[in-house]
């Protein structure tokens, strides 16, 4: 395949970003270690990451990002079928901060986002900030830069052309002020090889991603989408969440397929003991005939299965406790990271 090698996105030298249920390599996580973070309780937040890798591992190998000091502890709740990445860290959000991997043929690149903190919300970012660069050195692969603030759980792809994002992250000023919708696409389609942008509204009450994709919609195959709905016991959230599933009832992907939207409604009444709680049923991680999948004890967790294991008929479902990851404002897909075969 020919390309030019000099390009400076990937778009414009025949790299893209696969969809999540294309074969991987390999699984990126990042140990959460911060005492000063929201983790009501730390101990049980690291056994809950242990659990997930653990589950992903059944699957496809797994790598630990880990700082030195927390390299021994990690080990002994992942265990030796893990492997662990030794760089420093301040976060433990490795979809938000480690490399978005794009494919030419079998060539792999780093495409990275910028990286400040959510939009600014903590003030230790600089070792995830450069988090992408180091994985990218390490596994000798070439690296592009986008020039915008971005996390990738504010995008998803279907592999094929098409990118699904909010208006509430990639546009909001604490990332990106004064940037267009055209701006943005045009940024997207050269980072991800894409050829169209979907957006959302996003969703107004979420202060800690300000709106990421993975919480609100998902694709699950080309031309077909898993939105998050409200309960009816929650008739404002329902409201809120509606309107993403409005902006895609009629759109069109890159292909010209008119999408397919199907329902999943959030775990709404799981306890939480913070303000910040990802209750979404979207976030899930696909791996090589699998899925892991987010549950929190609650009366929704077997309808959300019953729905998703429809979607992978050929894929084993395998729940994983999320309640002690929760609380820091994300879930399974926020934790993780795919790495293209």
């Amino acid at each position: 395949m020919s390309r030019n090698t000099h390009a400076s996105t990937p778009k414009a030298a025949s790299f893209r970003m696969p969809a999540e249920w294309e074969p991987h390599e390999r699984c990126w996580m990042q140990w959460p270690y911060r005492t000063d973070f929201v983790w009501p309780d730390l101990a049980r937040t690291q056994a809950a990451y242990a659990g997930v890798a653990k589950a992903i591992r059944r699957f496809e190998p797994v790598t630990m990002v880990v700082s030195e000091q927390a390299l021994q502890h990690t080990k002994s709740l992942c265990g030796s079928e893990i492997d662990y990445f030794v760089a420093p860290l301040d976060d433990s959000w490795a979809r938000d901060s480690g490399p978005t991997f794009v494919k030419c043929g079998d060539e792999l690149a780093a495409s990275v986002f910028q990286f400040n903190a959510w939009g600014g919300k903590y003030r230790r970012c600089r070792n995830d900030a450069a988090l992408g660069h180091r994985i990218a050195e390490a596994l000798g692969i070439r690296t592009f830069s986008a020039n915008v603030f971005l996390e990738g759980g504010a995008i998803a792809v279907d592999g094929e052309g098409t990118i699904m994002t909010s208006e509430q992250c990639i546009l909001n000023a604490n990332r990106n002020p004064g940037l267009t919708k055209l701006e943005a696409e045009q940024i997207l389609c050269d980072a991800l090889g894409g050829e169209k942008v979907l957006w959302v509204p996003g969703d107004p009450e979420d202060c800690e991603t300000d709106g990421h994709i993975d919480a609100l919609v998902c694709f699950v195959k080309p031309g077909v989408v898993l939105c998050a709905v409200g309960s009816d016991a929650l008739p404002e959230r329902r409201k809120y969440l509606e309107e993403n599933w409005k902006a895609l009832a009629s759109a069109t992907d890159a292909k010209g397929r008119r999408l397919e939207l199907v329902a999943i409604e959030e775990a709404f009444d799981a306890e939480s003991t913070t303000e910040i709680y990802c209750r979404s049923y979207v976030n899930f991680y696909i791996a090589n005939g699998g899925i892991v999948f987010p549950s929190f004890g609650t009366a929704q967790d077997e309808p959300a299965q019953d729905i998703v294991r429809k979607l992978f008929p050929d894929r084993v479902l395998v729940p994983v406790a999320v309640a002690d990851i929760a609380p820091g404002g994300g879930g399974v897909h926020c934790i993780t990271q795919q790495q293209p075969a």
